[in-house]
């Protein structure tokens, strides 16, 4: 889901850095403020993990690439901001030292995978902890899930916002027919994989802490 440099039109990429920028620096604060010694060991390495998860994709038609983030599983376990703000710095990592994802896509990025993906991910997690299991899995699926559609969408808007005199697309040139289906089905289908690998975290997430609070 990475979209690369040239893809996205200024019309869309500017004004998302404007929202993004409001959203890293609040979630900044957020995180200086919440943030305690206990926890930041523990999100450190799964944001270390996540990084590292993102870089196996999958390449698909029209430019980008399936793959797991890790989202659900930090949003379940440290919650909206956190998530987003460790999901971004992947994403600015990645982006500016190994030419995973573009600059001006960055916001794009950022916004469909670490804010809406931890957004719907901690708000089903939430709703469903009753039942631990179906949580995690639930979280982990929204959380790759929701952003492919976001993704798409944004994409396949790209020929409606940026076009020549004559109609012609002058950034991405396909439209929501193939990117809703070119991104939908492969993360639906990997959101499986990603719902089990946030499952199996999560546990050893819980077990993990419980150990060393009891010692």
């Amino acid at each position: 889901m990475h979209i690369p440099d040239g893809f996205i039109a200024p019309q869309m990429y500017l004004p998302l850095y404007g929202l993004a920028a409001g959203l890293w620096a609040y979630g900044a604060k957020r995180v200086a403020r919440e943030l305690d010694e206990a926890t930041l060991p523990w999100l450190a390495a799964l944001t270390a993990a996540s990084f590292a998860l993102s870089f196996i994709a999958l390449p698909l038609p029209g430019g980008t690439s399936a793959h797991v983030t890790g989202v659900g599983l930090l949003a379940a376990s440290f919650g909206i901001w956190n998530a987003f703000m460790a999901a971004s710095m992947v994403f600015a990592i990645q982006a500016l030292l190994f030419g995973d994802g573009g600059v001006t896509t960055l916001p794009l990025n950022a916004l469909a995978m670490g804010f809406a993906g931890a957004l719907a991910a901690r708000g089903l997690y939430l709703a469903l902890r009753r039942w631990p299991i179906v949580a995690l899995f639930a979280a982990g699926w929204i959380g790759l899930c929701l952003p492919s559609l976001l993704i798409a969408l944004a994409l396949g808007a790209q020929p409606l916002i940026a076009h020549d005199a004559a109609g012609a697309p002058l950034y991405f040139p396909f439209g929501w027919s193939v990117t809703l289906p070119a991104l939908l089905i492969p993360h639906a289908l990997l959101g499986l994989g990603e719902g089990a690998l946030t499952v199996l975290g999560g546990r050893l997430i819980e077990r993990l802490r419980l150990r060393y609070r009891n010692d």
